[in-house]
């Protein structure tokens, strides 16, 4: 019995769009398996479900070594020259982010009295700059928290304005229909927030 053609469009059902790509993918892997044996050709293959679960398939070694011989041949053995100026631009910054980090250790062991007189005036001068940063980091982020909790209180001032101007609406509701006599209090503050 022959299959029908199948349509190549989008499979709208959800349920029937992923048992259709479990079963594909699972054809595609065992395609290439078959392949890589019958030919004794190395094959990789990287599937990313809509979801992006992540499936592959390397019949030779790793995947990762299947992606460096590819990049290999692509670019002809010529080494790519971004990537050295990038490991250069990388080694540098390790070696600047080396030595802030030496001058910080410094600084920190002579304010603590451990190395009195160890420093030069550039490093002091360095110090005193990272030092002035972090008094600005603490200062704006105290704000920022002070300024965060104002907001807080004027928003909880006005939903306890709002509750009261209610409560209020309804104690002049009531003494309109009844006969109640006006509610005093002995506390030396009134009932409402103006």
């Amino acid at each position: 019995m022959a299959r029908g053609k199948v349509q190549l469009k989008r499979i709208e059902n959800p349920v029937h769009r992923q048992v259709t790509f479990c079963k594909r993918r699972a054809g595609l892997l065992k395609k290439a398996k078959e392949l890589s044996v019958l030919c004794e050709a190395e094959i990789g293959v990287i599937i990313f479900s809509a979801h992006g679960k992540l499936y592959e398939l390397s019949t030779n070694g790793t995947m990762q070594g299947l992606m460096e011989k590819y990049m290999k041949s692509n670019r002809g053995d010529q080494p790519d020259p971004d990537i050295e100026t990038q490991t250069l631009d990388a080694k540098e910054e390790i070696n600047m982010l080396k030595q802030e980090i030496e001058i910080l250790q410094k600084g920190l062991r002579y304010m603590f009295g451990g190395g009195v007189g160890t420093m030069t005036l550039d490093e002091l001068d360095v110090l005193e700059k990272h030092l002035e940063i972090w008094i600005c980091n603490v200062r704006s982020t105290k704000m920022n928290i002070m300024f965060q909790e104002i907001q807080h209180l004027r928003n909880k001032e006005g939903m306890l304005k709002a509750a009261n101007k209610c409560l209020q609406d309804k104690i002049e509701e009531n003494t309109g229909t009844a006969d109640f006599a006006p509610i005093t209090t002995n506390f030396p503050y009134p009932l409402t927030i103006e």
